[in-house]
């Protein structure tokens, strides 16, 4: 059987205590993001066969609101409402990643690969 999605989003929402030197990516605009990704997926008729979830901490607090789609294992940050549309577009629906979003390390494993 294959894989019920083709790919799948997940979207830290995780939230710390306020004032933790960590911070988080709920208190960066994590649920606005979620859900926007879940709009522009409905939107382009792309539901059945992409998912969009919210997950626990990805510990990559840093960088956040951070992102990462499977199955390609493609980590971006400091995602934004306004950033969801290129991602959909670009990486979910044409496969290409969104350089400008990716955290360094993914970056670095999109350009050996």
């Amino acid at each position: 059987m294959a894989p019920p999605y083709q790919r799948h989003v997940f979207i830290c929402t995780n939230r710390r205590p306020d004032g933790n030197p960590k911070g988080c990516c709920a208190s960066k605009g994590a649920e606005e993001v979620r859900a926007a990704f879940k709009a522009e997926l409905d939107k382009r008729g792309l539901k059945g066969s992409m998912r969009a979830n919210a997950a626990g901490c990805l510990d990559t607090c840093s960088f956040g609101v951070a992102v990462v789609v499977y199955p390609e294992g493609t980590w971006y940050g400091g995602v934004r409402v306004e950033d969801v549309k290129d991602i959909v577009e670009q990486h979910l629906m044409e496969g290409r990643p969104v350089e400008r979003l990716l955290m360094p390390f993914s970056r670095k494993a999109a350009t050996s690969g």
